[in-house]
């Protein structure tokens, strides 16, 4: 621990060393452009004659044709943009930083209203493209560089957020809302994916590979532009998902300036670069990053003992036309593995996996095209195909203490393939009712085979559609009330379930300042490919459980939200959730797939479970102003599994969640701002099965007093994280030195406890402690 600190002091006075060499009175004031595009919420068509303000500089300017504005040569530094139109919703966008080494490049959407209130909505960067009204948060890729410990990965910056909490330091697990991380979603342009993150099973108790987290995300944040990520009763174009939904979209390239970005850091080695492809307003995007740790494996350095590496490579390309819309190309792929070697010393064995040798390797890609158009001023058609697939293997063999003669102890292979082809039609019925209608189509493919010492099973394959249709009715009956009426759909032809998803939020502008709204949804998801494959008997193929139906919740949401000056706003959100149809056992029995992550269950189930999640949100946040911002958050839940009438607290019962994130920046020249921020997470424990010590040892094997109850509260989580930066900029390029510590009070958290098979007792495994992650990043 100690170490840890000193490490930690070294680090900040070389980072301090640094800022004080750097400054200088006399650098003449750098400069960049500050540009963009107005259009439509709904049809996406050009808001011409819009007024456009840079609240700092009172500099102004008004659209043009196409809706396009600009500001030449404007002072680096941070900016509000106010953007006012008749017949549509002020927004103030704030939290924009122009560097000097990019221009800022803006794509505002405009909210029609017939209620033209007095005061500007603030806004983040990101825009709302789900539609929804409750339990919606809108992620941008500057806070993913600003906020501490997110490693530049979204899913790590959306646990700063109320009703959120990580599953386990080393993976980007998120639990929503009591939910288990399986009831995530992940999508990439507004189409479902598979896991998007490398090293997926990161975190996890048997090390085996998840459905939805890993240890980062394959996407490098320097592609990501507008994300919306929703924690409950989603909009009607969502489904197949029960907890939350991380929409992730690409940025487009600049048209018009080739701009690069190279990046080194304990993350990776991070390069992007961006451009105009002709004269016609087309543009690419392309990143590439190989990780730290896989340059120190090269040399013969482990991490934490494993041989851990990783590297990716997304592009996105824009091609704009005059009248048959606009064309999108884009991709990513990722490859991953870890690699834990036992030492061929049995001295030097502590623990029973120093006697073990286990190969992981992870393989991610995604690729597709997009087009929208506009039929007629009031109608956006978009059309999108999209194919990603997954494959993972893992093999762990147990080593001899005398020869080192290796046994095969876990196989496990799965690959899942996603085809999808989507289509909508939105059609602005008047300025303030419009209408959406579309459907999801997706050829879906699994395959898995897990085997664990002859003991337990999965193996079997499926091939089927997903289909989705729905439709949105937006109406605004009342000049202070809009609503959104829907109906989704979800069909899986492989076993012929199915399911109709009515959807409704209503949402009323009490005064200037504060808003109340509420929202229902009916939602349901398929079963993870263990619990379909998984077989009751070793030597049967006999898939008992394929036509398990789906999961299904309903969800109630009732929000408010005050809205202060200068950027600030308080919000309280109570939900509930109603989950049935929940795999388990017929019989009294306390298994329940709400708990699970990457566990797997043999014998046969059915769609008898229940379980409810109920709590209460509050959150205030200040939007960066004036050099500070802060985001503190509580939440207070339930969250419980019910099986034949009894009532269990599920895995993720934590019953509480308190976040505080604050921040500020110093302009200490023309040219340089330094920033820091600091955020405390402290959470109630997860809960565990309580392990049967006595014929554990007996048996010299892992035995529970209960296989599947969740009896024992671990201790409350708690961790600080801390970063500092600092910018500078020159008249081409700029530059940001920074240093990320996680955990920097080297806190102990508990993971998980286990029978150790080599110290012949019960054993605690703790999360990570201090990590410092100093990292250099050139714009030019």
């Amino acid at each position: 621990m100690y170490r840890g600190f000193i490490t930690v002091v070294i680090l900040i006075g070389t980072c301090f060393g640094v800022i004080a060499q750097s400054s200088s009175k006399n650098t003449p004031s750098a400069s960049q452009t500050i540009r963009g595009k107005i259009i439509d919420y709904v049809s996406e068509q050009p808001v011409v004659g819009a007024s456009i303000t840079l609240l700092n500089s009172k500099k102004g300017t008004q659209t043009d044709a196409d809706g396009s504005f600009s500001f030449g040569k404007m002072p680096i530094g941070r900016y509000q943009v106010q953007v006012s139109s008749v017949g549509y919703e002020s927004q103030t966008i704030s939290e924009l930083l122009l560097e000097s080494g990019k221009e800022m490049v803006l794509e505002i959407r405009l909210h029609a209203t017939a209620n033209q209130l007095a005061e500007a909505v603030v806004r983040a960067p990101s825009a709302n493209l789900s539609g929804a009204v409750t339990s919606i948060q809108s992620i941008s890729t500057e806070q993913i560089f600003r906020y501490p410990g997110t490693y530049l990965d979204p899913a790590r910056l959306a646990t700063a957020y109320a009703g959120v909490a990580n599953s386990n330091d080393q993976a980007n697990g998120m639990v929503v809302r009591g939910n288990s991380p399986n009831g995530v979603q992940w999508r990439l342009e507004g189409v479902e994916i598979v896991n998007p993150n490398h090293l997926s099973n990161a975190g996890t108790f048997s090390d085996r590979i998840t459905q939805n987290s890993g240890g980062v995300n394959i996407l490098s944040a320097q592609l990501l532009g507008n994300m919306s990520f929703l924690t409950g009763a989603f909009p009607a174009e969502y489904g197949n998902a029960l907890s939350g939904v991380m929409d992730m979209r690409l940025r487009k390239g600049n048209d018009k300036e080739h701009e690069f970005t190279a990046q080194a850091g304990l993350i990776g080695i991070d390069l992007a670069a961006e451009g105009p492809i002709g004269k016609n307003g087309a543009s690419y995007l392309v990143n590439y990053r190989y990780s730290f740790t896989g340059l120190l494996a090269t040399m013969g350095v482990k991490f934490g003992g494993e041989d851990i590496r990783f590297q990716d490579l997304a592009f996105n390309l824009n091609f704009p036309t005059k009248k048959a819309g606009t064309f999108t190309l884009f991709g990513m792929g990722g490859l991953s593995s870890n690699v834990f070697a036992a030492v061929r010393d049995t001295s030097q064995w502590v623990v029973q996996k120093d006697g073990f040798d286990i190969n992981y390797k992870n393989q991610m890609g995604a690729v597709g095209v997009t087009h929208s158009v506009n039929l007629g001023k009031r109608t956006l058609w978009r059309t999108a195909l999209v194919a990603s697939g997954l494959s993972s293997s893992r093999d762990a063999y147990i080593l001899s203490k005398a020869s080192f003669e290796k046994f095969p102890t876990d196989n496990d292979n799965s690959k899942k393939i996603k085809n999808s082809f989507s289509t909508s039609l939105s059609y602005k019925l008047n300025d303030n009712n419009s209408l959406k209608v579309g459907v999801f189509v997706t050829h879906q493919y699994d395959k898995l085979l897990s085997v664990s010492e002859n003991t337990f099973k999965a193996e079997g394959h499926a091939t089927g559609l997903v289909l989705q249709p729905y439709l949105n009715f937006h109406l605004s009956p009342l000049p202070k009330l809009s609503a959104n009426v829907g109906l989704h759909y979800l069909n899986y032809t492989y076993n012929k379930t199915k399911s109709f998803e009515p959807r409704l939020s209503l949402s009323y502008q009490l005064s200037n300042n504060q808003s109340i709204s509420v929202a229902y949804g009916l939602h349901s998801q398929l079963q993870p490919a263990q619990l379909y494959f998984a077989q009751s008997d070793f030597f049967d193929n006999n898939l008992a459980n394929a036509y398990l139906g789906l999961t299904k919740s309903h969800h109630y949401v009732l929000s408010h939200q005050y809205t202060f000056k200068k950027g600030s706003y308080f919000k309280t959100e109570l939900y509930f959730q109603k989950i049935f149809n929940v795999p388990t056992f017929s019989g009294n029995s306390a298994f329940s797939a709400l708990n699970i992550i990457e566990e797997y269950q043999s014998a046969n189930l059915r769609n008898l479970g229940d379980g409810e999640n109920y709590g209460i949100e509050f959150t205030y946040q200040q939007f960066l102003t004036n050099g500070f911002y802060a985001l503190t958050n509580a939440t207070l839940y339930r969250a419980y599994t019910i099986n034949d009438g009894v009532r269990r607290n599920s895995r993720y019962n934590g019953k509480h969640i308190f976040n505080l994130t604050i921040g500020k920046e110093w302009e200490r020249s023309k040219n340089r701002m330094l920033g820091a921020s600091v955020r405390v997470v402290w959470l109630g424990g997860y809960y565990e099965r309580e392990i049967d010590e006595k014929i554990s040892i007996a048996r010299q094997n892992l035995i529970y007093k209960d296989a599947y109850d969740f009896t024992v509260k671990q201790p409350d989580y708690f961790r600080p994280d801390f970063r500092i930066y600092l910018k500078k900029s020159k008249e081409k390029y700029s530059r940001t030195l920074a240093l990320d510590i996680q955990n920097i009070a080297n806190y102990q958290n508990v993971s998980f406890s286990y029978y150790d098979i080599l110290q012949n007792k019960i054993v605690r495994q703790y999360q990570l402690g201090l990590i410092p992650i100093l990292s250099y990043r050139w714009e030019f």
